[in-house]
């Protein structure tokens, strides 16, 4: 919309002459605020009236683009002017949204819809166009994106204990097993299962259940706290750990923490086969997978690990490499 400033100074006072008569007054009845810009000069030859009671700037102020341009938000002031620069040059009509600002430093929304006139040349004579409010917009499309990204993350939560769920899981893995291939580092999981959750069901009840679910999962998604580890509700009472470059023996510590962390909270579990208070059991895999790997292929087996530390009688780690 515009270019820097002409060589010459502009008038003390805009020309502010529209195409009088009924025509000015149907422009200045509207909520848009209509304004005319000489290309030549960048000069405003008309700006609405609406502009005071919008944006608090008198009509006698706005003399050329510059002062349409330091009024813009500096956050968007480059990408606008340098934008409308270039449609205007080339002749194009366009629309710019962006934030304008008030004397008072606020700002409010304004989507400026452009059109350039041409002269008996094809040459851009000059610019006509109108000011829209859209800050009701703008606060519409922000809360539907806030809302958005709340129900994206609630699509990535466990709806019980708000770890990531097994979705998010799928998500992570598919990424670090691609990033372990790629690198050659190793990738491990660790898979963890209540000891005799269902008796622990039968015996206290649903609603204990999910509390010591959720007890459970608080505890345990502490144990991995590097960035890129990821704890997720794997199904039921079962929960895993996604551990990006991390070696076997790093990840059999991860999961001796974990059943030591379980111990140390002394929930009891009068209905458990092997101990008065809730254990775990623990599967761990490393791999540090080729590109003729299978991602399911390792999952499985850790799920077999898992298999092995409940038949060797439960609250015990086993651990494997791939």
């Amino acid at each position: 919309m515009t270019q820097p400033a002409a060589d010459h100074a502009p008038d003390s006072t805009p020309t502010t002459t529209p195409e009088s008569g009924v025509y000015k007054t149907l422009l200045e009845s509207t909520r848009a605020i209509p304004w005319k810009i000489d290309w030549r000069t960048m000069q405003f030859a008309y700006i609405g009236p609406q502009i005071e009671p919008l944006l608090g700037w008198s009509v006698d102020s706005w003399l050329t683009a510059e002062d349409w341009a330091t009024r813009i938000h500096p956050e968007d002031r480059e990408r606008v002017v340098n934008f409308c620069i270039g449609q205007s040059k080339a002749g194009v009509d366009h629309e710019a949204d962006y934030r304008a600002l008030t004397p008072d430093g606020n700002y409010v929304w304004i989507r400026d819809v452009v059109h350039v006139l041409r002269d008996d040349k094809g040459e851009t004579e000059a610019l006509v166009g109108f000011m829209f409010d859209i800050s009701e917009r703008k606060k519409t499309e922000e809360a539907l994106v806030a809302l958005q990204r709340k129900l994206e993350e609630f699509s990535f939560k466990d709806g019980l204990t708000g770890v990531a769920n097994r979705r998010m899981f799928d998500s992570v893995l598919k990424q670090e097993w691609s990033q372990a291939q790629r690198s050659g580092q190793p990738l491990s999981l660790i898979l963890v299962d209540i000891d005799y959750f269902k008796q622990y069901n039968d015996h206290y009840g649903h609603v204990q259940g999910d509390e010591c679910l959720k007890l459970v999962a608080s505890v345990l998604s502490g144990a991995a706290k590097r960035p890129r580890d990821l704890f997720a509700r794997f199904g039921g009472e079962e929960f895993i750990f996604v551990l990006p470059e991390t070696p076997a023996d790093a990840a059999q510590l991860i999961a001796e923490r974990c059943r030591e962390l379980i111990l140390s909270e002394q929930i009891a579990h009068a209905a458990s086969q092997i101990n008065p208070l809730l254990t775990i059991s623990l599967g761990v895999g490393t791999v540090t997978p080729t590109h003729d790997d299978q991602v399911v292929a390792f999952l499985e087996g850790v799920d077999r690990q898992l298999y092995q530390a409940k038949q060797q009688g439960r609250d015990r780690i086993a651990a494997g490499q791939y």
